[in-house]
């Protein structure tokens, strides 16, 4: 049985870090792609980053880009989602995703993972 789980979030001042994590158990994140996506409160689910396995690829939301970065640890079955200089309009619930067969132009469409996350909730105060 695969299950992810993330951890990381919090309540964090405008210009502030975090770093959310997302543990997999039942398969690893060095086949196919990882991601995390977002949702704010009355919102749908966007996506924020994702990685490939098979070339180490790392794809970023224009809203994020500079800001964030997306990482994995093969050994710990690990991704990271390192975010520096959060604004209040990142405050969201993270959720991370897994997909097993992944191209390219679907790695930024939610319902095409096979996997997620329960989420974490991220808030930035001004």
């Amino acid at each position: 049985q695969v299950r992810l789980v993330e951890s990381g979030g919090g309540l964090v001042q405008a210009g502030g870090s975090l770093r959310l994590s997302c543990v997999a158990s039942g398969l690893t994140f060095n086949t196919g792609a990882a991601g995390w996506f977002r949702q704010a409160p009355g919102k749908e689910r966007e996506f924020v980053a994702a990685l490939r396995a098979n070339n180490g690829g790392q794809y970023y939301a224009d809203s994020v880009k500079g800001r964030f970065t997306i990482s994995r640890d093969n050994a710990k079955k690990t991704v990271f989602l390192q975010m520096n200089s959060l604004e209040p309009e990142d405050t969201a619930v993270y959720y991370c995703a897994a997909g097993k067969h992944l191209i390219l132009s679907s790695l930024r469409t939610p319902r095409l993972y096979d996997y997620w996350g329960q989420g974490t909730q991220v808030t930035v105060s001004s």
